[in-house]
């Protein structure tokens, strides 16, 4: 079985991490795998780390004519029995292949850049529907779930970023977006007036939200931590976990929380609706509701044993379904398929 992946995504992101992560699964495992990437030096150095040999290519704009020609040279090179091609760039680029040619969805792209693709995979059951509903047969989409690795870590020291030892610790993270609804988590700040708040990510609107911060009176117990590489250490440190999203297909920080035994709250965008059982393993909160995210953060500060609860949910919820023995398992019965 010989796979080749293709990714040209951002500098950084979630999918990106994700990208990296199954392509070090696979490797582990033992695939003949080739993988291709956009020419990022960090990216590149961590795969390499991980024991693979990633080929760099531009992944240029649409008139843009070496990717398409360097792809073709790699399929007939490697001659892969299947290609996955992650998100829309890289599934435009990829040219027609006698390989079996699966696009894999993390959000609501525009679907007309997997044409040439013959299965969808999606890791929600709403993008699989949000594929049915742009024209895709339900046979040719498939659900397969994200996982999360944590390595071991010590947590990350709080008196480096100015946070009292004994203080309730949040912790968010993700792109610095609209998205993801961070100014709702600032705003619920006021009502948590013992709380700190760590926010790891980056983005445009960074400023944005440092400025929001300081209106709202809260900056002293905000921090900003940029880009982390390091989330074991922050989840170790942090005693909960806050994800505020409006618009979350997935939301790998709740596989995170769970994998790290911390409480977790979201806001039930579709991603988080459809893994989180209000109560059992988080608890759920409506979109754009900052009293109703810092009445759920109150709730856990004053009912540990619900924490404790919360934690044993999500831990059973990510053994289940959400390892990486358990996805990447599911990665290669899917492959076997399709080539059957």
């Amino acid at each position: 079985m010989r796979i080749l992946q293709a990714m040209a995504g951002a500098e950084r992101g979630g999918a990106e991490m994700y990208f990296e992560a199954l392509a070090a699964a696979f490797e582990r495992l033992g695939l003949q795998q080739r993988v291709v990437i956009r020419r990022n030096p960090e990216r590149l150095a961590r795969m390499r780390a991980e024991g693979l040999s990633p080929v760099q290519l531009p992944f240029g704009g649409p008139l843009e004519p070496f990717t398409r020609m360097a792809l073709s040279v790699q399929l007939a090179r490697f001659q892969p029995d299947i290609v996955v091609t992650w998100m829309s760039r890289a599934s435009a680029k990829m040219p027609p292949t006698s390989a079996f040619h699966i696009g894999r969805l993390g959000g609501y792209y525009d679907l007309k850049y997997f044409a040439g693709c013959d299965l969808l995979v999606c890791n929600t059951v709403d993008l699989v529907d949000f594929c049915i509903d742009g024209g895709w047969s339900r046979r040719r989409v498939q659900y397969l779930p994200n996982f999360v690795s944590l390595r071991p870590a010590a947590p990350e020291d709080r008196a480096r970023h100015g946070t009292p030892a004994e203080a309730p610790l949040l912790l968010a993270m993700g792109r610095l977006h609209e998205n993801k609804a961070f100014d709702v988590l600032l705003h619920a700040m006021p009502q948590l007036p013992d709380a700190w708040l760590w926010l790891a990510g980056e983005g445009a609107l960074a400023d944005e939200l440092a400025a929001l911060a300081t209106e709202l009176e809260v900056a002293d117990r905000v921090r900003f931590l940029g880009w982390r590489d390091d989330k074991e250490a922050l989840l170790a440190a942090a005693d909960m976990v806050v994800v505020p999203s409006r618009v979350e297909p997935f939301g790998n920080v709740i596989l995170d929380a769970w994998a790290a035994e911390r409480p977790l709250v979201a806001a039930a965008a579709s991603g988080p609706a459809a893994h989180v059982t209000d109560g059992e393993n988080g608890l759920l909160v409506p979109i754009d509701d900052a009293d109703a995210l810092a009445a759920a953060v109150r709730r856990l500060l004053a009912e540990p044993q619900l924490c404790r609860d919360l934690v044993a949910g999500g831990q059973a919820s990510f053994t289940e379904g959400y390892t990486e023995a358990a996805v990447t398992g599911r990665w290669l019965d899917l492959f076997r398929a399709v080539l059957r």
